[in-house]
C-alpha cells in the first residue's frame, strides 16, 4: 500500500514538474518577442514565480521516484527502468538550462531567438513520450 502512495505523489510530483517544463519555454519565446519595457518585466516575474513550482515539481518526482525504488528494489533490475533514468537525467539537465535562461531573461542578455525558443520548447514533450512508453510498456 505505501508502494502506491509513492507512485501516486511521483506521479502528482511529474505532473507538476512538466507543467513548467512546458511552459516556460513558452514564455521565452513571448519575453523574448516582447518589445515594451512593462511587459518584459512582466514575463520576468511570471518566469520566476513558475520556476520555484518547477523546481518544487520536480524534487517531487525525484523524491519519490528514488522512494519508490527504495521500496520496490527489483524495479533496478529492469532494463527499460535504466533507459527511463537517463531520460530523467536529460529532463534534469534540460531543468537547468530553463534556470540559466531565467537568470538571462533577467539581466536581458538572453541570445536565443523565438525560434529556437520555439524548438527548444519540444524537447521535453519528446522525453516525456519515451518515459511513459518505458514506464508502461516495459519493453525491455
Amino acid at each position: 500500500m505505501l508502494t502506491l502512495w509513492l507512485k501516486a505523489f511521483h506521479i502528482i510530483g511529474v505532473v507538476m514538474w512538466f507543467a513548467g517544463l512546458f511552459y516556460l519555454p513558452r514564455l521565452f519565446v513571448y519575453h523574448a518577442e516582447a518589445s515594451e519595457a512593462p511587459l518584459r518585466d512582466r514575463f520576468k516575474i511570471m518566469e520566476r514565480r513558475l520556476l520555484v513550482m518547477t523546481h518544487i515539481g520536480g524534487a517531487f518526482a525525484i523524491a519519490f521516484g528514488i522512494a519508490t525504488l527504495a521500496a520496490e528494489p527489483f524495479y533496478l533490475r529492469a532494463g527499460w527502468l535504466h533507459v527511463k533514468l537517463v531520460l530523467v537525467l536529460l529532463l534534469v539537465i534540460y531543468h537547468g538550462v530553463l534556470v540559466k535562461l531565467v537568470a538571462d531573461f533577467r539581466q536581458d542578455r538572453c541570445g536565443w531567438t523565438p525560434h529556437a525558443l520555439r524548438w527548444f520548447n519540444e524537447i521535453p514533450s519528446v522525453l516525456l513520450l519515451a518515459s511513459v512508453i518505458l514506464a508502461v510498456v516495459k519493453p525491455f
